[in-house]
């Protein structure tokens, strides 16, 4: 777009914005003349990706601020009334601890109100879990959770979701991007008049209450919290969020005393203990790791700011914690629930579980070396959820789903990945671990001894604004017309690209078949050692990320020498990737 262009777009917004702060930084970039930043915040508008509107909060199309969330909320409201004849609608609204998240919620509750659909509002914050928990418990036809989940305080975001629970997927999300492109005017009804006819419903514990208890339910046994309370010590933060709250009870009535951060205690928009509050990264957990020493913790846990992902560190013997990455955690769940259903005789007829297409094949080792199903989707959580509910029109019975980036769901009751069941269950596992005489690195030790050592990295590089979009472009559209022939000096035997739809081994390009999996902006390479390296755009952010999932066989019981030789694989190819970004 040119200068005149983005300046007329600026000044449409400054009519249609109702927020005063939004409207005033915007005023003053064109008093400023500041083209580079108008620019950045006008061309293009925020879009929904793989968990909906997310980005910088503040004025602009291509920014999170009243507008952009009232004219998703009434482009929802249109295509709901729409697509969904014949009875009274309603929908579900939660936010967590972030800048205007409770302002950006009641807008959106208020304009459901106006558009004659019930809005059932949090009265405080809460887990965005509980949220898809909400809708499935009050039976509403749609839901919002405003958060920017682990992204830096100057973010937030919008998760939509549909009738069932989960984040809406196709036709739904291209349903309603077309009705908020088509948004004319926005309907809003005053707050007082939406409670009075009954169009706005505070909520809390109707909610809380049965939300926690199906949590407790999920547990295989619960009587270890009461016998072994008093060995084993757990540290939680949930890094100025929503987790303490329900974490905290759930422990507190199995019998285990939880100790959590106290900085990171309550919410905090600023997240001021954390720069990055994001339980993926170390420096996310260095207060509750400093407390883990201190107690002599047995695990120590973190989610993140809407508590939907969960990050954990368990000692070493040597006096250090380790992080244990999601593809570990994924795995030591999928071997501890389908070894208890095992154990204790409630293993389904047909069990399955569900990861993303970059997540660990250990995984799908560890499910098959029980009897169980795995089926892979691709990434985001929604496409999980649209697994399980084709499980249940085809006789599958779900009992775990994960992807790499922490995301953890052990219940069918919410369709989004959840935070405080995945660490009640992490609590559990490593009680009846400790019961045993292991630690939970002894017994991922073990489940590479049995299935191989598996290693897992990934690459994440950011291309900030308009150029950024058109260099990603570029780097996908390079490899599909060049695809590698070799990645660190491995040859590539296989591609799936799942744009196009096909897989294909290189030895015979022209012998295609169907991928059977939705489209997406994804390539995969598979190596002749059985090494599978994925490049896609993130989208929820403005990245590129680049995920190597690699295998070496345990010769001999030599653990040690399989790691060594797993990561110089590892590495080698890392550094061929590294040359394509510069």
């Amino acid at each position: 777009m040119d200068k005149n262009q983005i300046l007329a777009r600026a000044k449409e917004y400054l009519e249609k914005e109702s927020d005063q702060d939004f409207k005033a930084e915007v005023e003053k970039l064109i008093a400023d003349n500041n083209m580079k930043e108008l620019e950045d915040r006008f061309y293009r508008d925020l879009e929904f990706g793989t968990g909906g509107l997310r980005g910088l909060i503040g004025g602009g199309y291509n920014r999170m601020n009243s507008y952009v969330v009232r004219r998703a909320t009434q482009g929802m409201c249109d295509y709901l009334n729409s697509a969904v004849k014949g009875k009274s609608l309603s929908a579900c609204i939660a936010y967590d601890s972030r800048n205007y998240s409770d302002v950006f919620a009641l807008d959106t509750a208020l304009i459901f109100a106006a558009n004659g659909i019930k809005a059932y509002l949090f009265s405080s914050l809460r887990p965005t879990p509980e949220l898809s928990y909400a809708i499935r418990l009050l039976k509403a036809d749609t839901g919002v959770v405003v958060t920017a989940s682990h992204n830096p305080p100057a973010y937030n975001g919008y998760k939509a979701y549909w009738n069932d629970g989960a984040q809406v997927i196709e036709p739904h999300d291209k349903g309603i991007i077309d009705r908020v492109n088509a948004v004319q005017n926005i309907k809003v009804m005053p707050k007082d008049e939406a409670l009075a006819k009954g169009m706005l419903v505070m909520i809390d514990k109707e909610v809380d209450e049965p939300y926690v208890q199906m949590v407790k339910d999920q547990l295989f046994r619960p009587e270890l919290f009461k016998t072994m309370a008093k060995d084993v010590k757990v540290v939680f933060t949930p890094l100025h969020g929503t987790g303490a709250m329900h974490f905290e009870r759930v422990m507190g009535d199995l019998g285990l005393s939880v100790a959590t951060v106290p900085e990171q205690r309550e919410p905090d928009k600023t997240f001021h203990t954390v720069a990055y509050p994001n339980p993926e990264e170390a420096a996310a957990l260095k207060m509750a790791l400093e407390l883990g020493s201190k107690v002599k913790a047995d695990v120590v846990m973190a989610t993140d700011p809407d508590a939907d992902r969960l990050g954990i560190a368990v000692p070493d013997g040597t006096g250090d914690f380790v992080l244990i990455t999601g593809n570990q955690l994924g795995s030591l769940h999928a071997d501890y629930i389908l070894l208890s259903r095992k154990e204790l005789g409630r293993m389904p007829k047909r069990p399955a579980t569900i990861r993303s297409i970059v997540t660990t094949e250990l995984q799908r080792r560890i499910a098959e070396s029980y009897g169980a199903e795995c089926h892979e989707c691709l990434t985001g959580f929604k496409w999980i959820a649209d697994l399980m509910r084709r499980f249940e029109e085809t006789g599958l019975d779900f009992v775990y789903g994960t992807e790499e980036s922490y995301g953890y769901l052990v219940e069918t009751e919410a369709r989004d990945k959840d935070g405080i069941s995945a660490a009640a269950m992490t609590a559990e596992m490593t009680l009846y671990w400790r019961s045993k005489g292991k630690s939970l690195l002894q017994r991922l030790d073990e489940l590479y001894l049995q299935h191989g050592y598996h290693q897992e990295s990934g690459i994440n590089k950011y291309f900030e604004g308009s150029s950024g979009m058109d260099i990603m472009k570029g780097i996908m559209a390079k490899y599909r017309s060049d695809q590698p022939k070799a990645l660190g000096g491995i040859q590539v035997v296989r591609i799936r690209d799942f744009k196009t739809g096909l897989v294909w081994d290189t030895a015979n390009p022209s012998a295609s078949q169907p991928i059977g999996l939705p489209k997406s902006d994804v390539i995969q390479w598979y190596l002749a050692d059985d090494t599978l390296v994925t490049v896609r755009p993130s989208g929820t952010e403005p990245k590129i990320k680049f995920y190597i999932l690699a295998r070496t066989t345990v010769d001999g019981g030599d653990l040690a020498a399989a790691k060594a030789a797993c990561a110089a694989k590892v590495s080698t190819i890392d550094a061929d990737l590294r040359k394509v970004l510069g």
